[in-house]
């Protein structure tokens, strides 16, 4: 009888705060536009009100790297919680722009700490068992979008009140957060060998998350532009442009799931083929006439863009001290993040100049941008792909 893999607790704590962010995300997606209508919000304030999220997510991001460095991963279970109470508590009180902003800001304080708690984990449990866990977990996470957004759309069509997918998330937060604590008992280092003053070089994060920020512009321009572009150019409808969402999760879901089982030698390879074939996916988008040249378009962009933060996170995971691991992670996340936020934006001055079709062009033009620039930003910032194992 095989003896358990050492490394089962930090795969297994990795596994479940992924599905709980993802399952956060996937009723959040579903839910906005039944949040808009509760608030009584025209679209214009409904953007307003998003970007309070950006808000809240960017500083939390900053300081939770730090504190996990400080007193340890388990924290994260809490993080997860809190995520979930924010989602419910948003939920129950945003009847008007006020205080469904205000609502906003905890949910982004939430989920910025709770996505590098995330992604510290996995990070470690990458480190430890020399395993492609961030790729794993980012697969997770993607599932657990598609599952949990058609659960809330099947709970929104029997007309029961928004807070209830928030309310199933929160307990399967409090479940997930509980295993997540157990699991980590062994893993947590006590106070006093925390080594938060050891120094980090800075620059080599900033080049890998500036990389990061262009992967996200891409893929996050397609989460909030593919079902406007099929509905607006190709007159879809809005039943039929839903497939867009959840096409492209899906896709990513099983691609990260894929590229999973490639060796770490090849991320260099990941990254500039992936970044191409996301740029080719936009270009088909942008000169589809039909549905199914659009969806091909979609899923060849949902392909490319989906292990491109998550190789980029592999490489720094495994080139950073353990006592590090949270600030490290928490600069290349919210260097990204920008990335994250900007490119819906980048859609929309593209689109008012030239067109959706235009704006699809020059998102392809973001991953070339990405291509050219992966391999000499990698190389000067003296990242090894797979080194040692510590």
């Amino acid at each position: 009888m095989r003896a358990a893999s050492p490394h089962r607790p930090l795969v297994t704590a990795a596994y479940l705060a992924s599905a709980v962010f993802g399952a956060f995300w996937g009723t959040w997606g579903a839910a906005v536009p039944r949040v808009r209508d509760q608030a009584g919000l025209d679209d214009a304030q409904l953007g307003t009100a998003l970007l309070f999220i950006s808000a809240g997510a960017l500083p939390a991001m900053l300081l939770t790297g730090r504190a996990l460095d400080r007193w340890g991963l388990r924290g994260t279970s809490l993080l997860m919680v809190a995520l979930g109470a924010t989602g419910v508590a948003t939920a129950v009180t945003g009847h008007g722009l006020a205080s469904l902003c205000a609502g906003l800001v905890t949910v982004g304080f939430a989920s910025g700490a709770a996505d590098v708690g995330m992604n510290s984990i996995a990070g470690r449990a990458e480190q430890r068992s020399g395993q492609p866990l961030i790729t794993r977990a980012g697969a997770t996470f993607s599932t657990a979008v598609v599952v949990s957004s058609l659960g809330t759309g099947a709970a929104f069509a029997v007309d029961a009140p928004t807070w209830i997918p928030f309310a199933a998330v929160l307990l399967f937060a409090a479940a997930a957060g509980a295993g997540i604590h157990r699991t980590l008992r062994a893993e947590v280092p006590a106070p006093h060998r925390a080594a938060t003053g050891v120094r980090m070089p800075v620059t080599p994060l900033l080049l890998v998350g500036a990389l990061g920020a262009l992967a996200f512009a891409s893929e996050n321009a397609h989460q909030s532009w593919g079902a406007v572009f099929l509905e607006d150019v190709l007159a879809t409808g809005p039943g039929l442009s839903a497939i867009a969402p959840a096409a492209f999760a899906g896709v990513v879901a099983v691609t990260r799931f894929a590229v999973s089982t490639v060796n770490p030698a090849h991320a260099r390879t990941v990254l500039v083929v992936g970044s191409l074939v996301a740029a080719l996916g936009a270009t088909v988008l942008a000169r589809a006439t039909a549905l199914s040249a659009a969806l091909a378009g979609l899923v060849l962009a949902a392909a490319g863009t989906a292990a491109l933060f998550p190789t980029l996170l592999s490489i720094v995971s495994r080139n950073v001290v353990e006592s590090a691991r949270g600030r490290a992670t928490s600069l290349v996340t919210v260097v990204s993040y920008l990335g994250f936020l900007l490119g819906p934006v980048y859609v929309g001055l593209w689109a008012a100049t030239t067109g959706l079709r235009g704006a699809m062009v020059a998102v392809a033009a973001l991953g070339v941008g990405l291509a050219a620039l992966a391999l000499p930003l990698l190389a000067r910032s003296r990242y090894a792909v797979t080194p040692a194992r510590r």
